[in-house]
């Protein structure tokens, strides 16, 4: 049986899916056992560093990091896209492994629709809005 595009796709997908699996766990365990950390190696926001607000990817390095380390709550403050992203590979990774463990029987596997893209939009620029106004009207950092 000749796979549809569509489903090509969502293959390569899930098995990226399963590479970036494995990667996540090899870098929780790194971060774990040696105390390293991802964010000795980045550049400073420039954005930030020019107009003295937050770029709309601001703390996302930060909310990945507390993901790993199993903070939930602090990674939705540093950035609920990460958080948002986090449930859409799960909930694509789980029901495509129960498709393809049922031979296609149970087609339960998550499509790709454009309104999870939509809501991912809206919930950066809410997180963009928000921070930026805390630091405007209340002078208060919300990423230190």
């Amino acid at each position: 049986m000749e796979l549809t595009r569509e489903e090509k796709e969502r293959k390569s997908i899930y098995y990226l899916g399963c590479a970036a699996l494995i990667l996540g766990i090899m870098y929780a365990l790194l971060v774990r056992y040696t105390n390293f950390s991802i964010s000795r190696f980045l550049l400073p926001c420039l954005f930030h560093k020019i107009t003295g607000f937050y770029c709309p990817g601001c703390g996302g390095t930060r909310a990945f990091a507390k993901l790993t380390q199993g903070e939930l709550l602090q990674s939705l403050v540093y950035h609920p896209l990460v958080i948002y992203g986090a449930i859409l590979y799960l909930w694509f990774m789980i029901t495509n492994t129960i498709e393809l463990i049922s031979m296609r029987r149970w087609k339960i596997g998550l499509r790709y629709r454009q309104w999870y893209v939509n809501v991912g939009i809206v919930i950066l620029a809410i997180n963009f809005i928000i921070k930026n106004a805390v630091l405007l009207i209340w002078h208060y950092p919300m990423i230190s």
